[in-house]
């Protein structure tokens, strides 16, 4: 009932920036949280940070917490993720999903982009 599609990934240098698109299509209003993850070759997933569809409660990663910033744009169907000083570690496929309403867990994801951060 939800698609979502990323987009804004790329190759950088430390210290840079970058900023992803997470557009969401369909039955968005059964949208509660949007969330960003992202796993690394040869590692877990792991979340990046959260946020209400409706743009409340944003929560981080502690690896992110002060670089990274998750805003919810409603009208625009889209959830970004603006990511400053970004560093080699950083580099993974960074997907974006999608939790209901009545449910406890994310159900919804996009195919991710891909980011490259080199020293």
């Amino acid at each position: 009932q939800v698609q979502l599609v990323e987009s804004g990934g790329g190759l950088v240098q430390a210290g840079e920036s970058l900023k992803l698109s997470c557009k969401a299509s369909g039955r968005t209003s059964s949208l509660y949280r949007v969330g960003w993850f992202r796993q690394a070759p040869g590692k877990d997933r792991e979340s990046v940070g959260e946020i209400n569809w409706t743009g409340g409660n944003p929560t981080y990663a502690d690896s992110v917490k002060g670089r990274f910033t998750i805003s919810s744009a409603n009208a625009e169907n889209t959830v970004y993720l603006q990511m400053n000083s970004l560093i080699p570690e950083d580099t993974a496929n960074y997907s974006c999903a999608a939790r209901p309403y009545g449910m406890g867990k994310f159900v919804t994801w996009g195919q991710g982009t891909r980011v490259t951060v080199s020293s």
